[in-house]
């Protein structure tokens, strides 16, 4: 058996004998995305579903730092059942939230059943307004009604308490521009905050006297806690921005998005090309297996699915639309869990020799 599986027993239902599954332990790597996040939400409803998956540590950042922190703050209230509702009710505060945004698809869009904000006068005005001032300009108050969301929505208590879960929130450090990983015992909604702070919309969080910018900068989301701080050797990373691209955009704002998109995976793709060198060199017996961890590497991704929605849509909270994404991840974690279930604990279900080829 795998160093990390372990063995546990369920009654027959008809009372004659014991059943015998196998659960096994996995760390979840959580991108950040905006709205784009209740795909991530729909992936973690059907692992938690899944008697036969545990999971040891959550990395996050910005919606995947929001998704991991409500994760917890059920789980330590009600276990799995707990933290599926927990789930389901901040995205549904969510969508209630957002029906006031003054961001909302045009009817034309409704119609067509288009999920984009691109033609939203809201949309338009507040990305013509980033782009010419600074949120120190536009909000000199700094006033944040998400900051008051996500106190009023998350018990930080419980998920300070929760030690069946480690949490590894990412932020990045304006100052210095490293990382800063905050984990279960220093998590606050400025915490989440710092995570998930876009510099053009918001304040630099201040924590201790230093400033944070969203954690994708460094950490979208942080790997490297896993190697250090937890036993599992399996990392699933739940991935919403895509990698690849369909062609090279033309447009400004297709230009704009797709940087966004390099940006945001770059610290992954580092992490994952120094993991990929540690594994080549176990394989090649340069390395001592003792003193070196092999991870194991999965992905669990809508990139066919969420290719065709643009950036517009990350601030689209609609239920219908949270609904949609829910379904996505919700199907595309139920086949990767029929796919590539077997597989965990014993190898890699991504090629990272091939990706870095």
């Amino acid at each position: 058996m795998s160093d990390n599986s372990r063995e546990c027993a369920a009654p027959d239902q008809r009372g004659k004998g014991r059943l015998r599954h196998q659960v096994r332990s996995i760390n979840l790597a959580l991108q950040g995305g905006g709205a784009h996040g209740a795909f991530t939400w729909g992936v973690l409803d059907r692992l938690l579903e899944d008697e036969r998956i545990a999971i040891e540590a959550i990395s996050g950042t910005s919606a995947g730092a929001m998704n991991a922190v409500v994760l917890a703050d059920g789980f330590e209230k009600g276990d799995r059942a707990g933290a599926r509702e927990a789930l389901h009710g901040f995205w549904k505060a969510i969508s209630r939230t957002g029906r006031l945004s003054p961001i909302q698809r045009t009817p034309w869009d409704r119609a067509m059943g288009n999920w984009s904000l691109n033609r939203s006068p809201g949309y338009l005005l507040l990305d013509l307004l980033s782009r010419l001032a600074s949120p120190y300009e536009l909000n000199p108050l700094n006033l944040n009604p998400l900051k008051d969301f996500l106190a009023q929505q998350i018990d930080f208590n419980a998920v300070r308490r929760c030690c069946g879960i480690k949490l590894f929130i990412s932020a990045t450090n304006v100052r210095t521009g490293r990382a800063r990983i905050f984990t279960n015992s220093e998590l606050s909604a400025d915490a989440i905050m710092a995570s998930a702070c876009l510099p053009h919309l918001f304040h630099a969080v201040e924590i201790d006297g230093e400033g944070y910018w969203d954690g994708g900068y460094m950490g979208n989301p942080a790997l490297h806690p896993f190697i250090y701080r937890c036993a599992t050797r399996d990392i699933v990373i739940v991935q919403i921005n895509p990698i690849d691209a369909p062609g090279i955009p033309v447009r400004a704002r297709d230009i704009l998005d797709r940087l966004n998109e390099i940006t945001f995976n770059s610290s992954l793709m580092g992490e994952l090309r120094a993991i990929e060198f540690v594994t080549r060199q176990l394989d090649e017996g340069h390395l001592d297996p003792v003193r070196y961890k092999r991870m194991l590497i999965h992905r669990i991704d809508g990139e066919a699915e969420l290719k065709s929605l643009d950036a517009s849509s990350k601030l689209n909270t609609e239920w219908d639309f949270l609904q949609t994404l829910h379904g996505m991840g919700y199907r595309a974690a139920s086949q990767w869990l029929v796919q590539h279930f077997e597989r965990l604990g014993q190898s890699s279900t991504v090629d990272l020799r091939a990706m870095f080829a």
